[in-house]
């Protein structure tokens, strides 16, 4: 028992110091964009293991694909940062522009969606079984997204 100790405090300061860490820099919904990212693992992964089935395999698409990962954070960044400017400038002028985090929260929506059909069309076109239930839904989710979006 004396040796597992040390092993637990070491590895509840970690933890402790990486949730902390991520609350800071994400807020309290840190936990969403760290779901977020594993489905960016999970979509590289898929989209890998599709292209090994498949025999296409290329790892100038595999780094494509993870710039197009990082494009998605920049985009989450600029959506949350837009509102963040708008909010500071509402407290300037006395206007509250509070719901303009709303921008951030769309877009991060929209990218997590997206993830997840990815994931599903790679693992069709992988040749797995998917439930029909699950291809349908993120259909619906999607239209629903979009139709908002061309809605302004």
């Amino acid at each position: 028992m004396e040796y597992i100790a040390p092993f637990v405090d070491k590895y509840n300061v970690v933890t402790g110091a990486i949730i902390a860490i991520a609350t800071m820099v994400f807020g309290e919904h840190w936990w969403l964009f760290l779901a977020y990212f594993l489905l960016n693992v999970a979509d590289w992964l898929t989209g890998w293991l599709k292209s090994r089935i498949k025999g296409t395999s290329s790892s100038a698409v595999g780094t494509i694909g993870v710039f197009k990962k990082l494009g998605y954070w920049i985009m989450i960044a600029l959506g949350f940062g837009m509102s963040v400017i708008f909010i500071e400038i509402g407290l300037i002028i006395d206007v509250d522009l509070g719901i303009t985090v709303i921008f951030g929260w769309f877009v991060f929506a929209n990218l997590f969606v997206n993830e997840i059909r990815s994931i599903i069309e790679n693992f069709v076109e992988a040749g797995y079984n998917v439930p029909t239930i699950l291809k349908k839904g993120l259909a619906v989710a999607s239209d629903i997204l979009e139709n908002d979006e061309s809605q302004e």
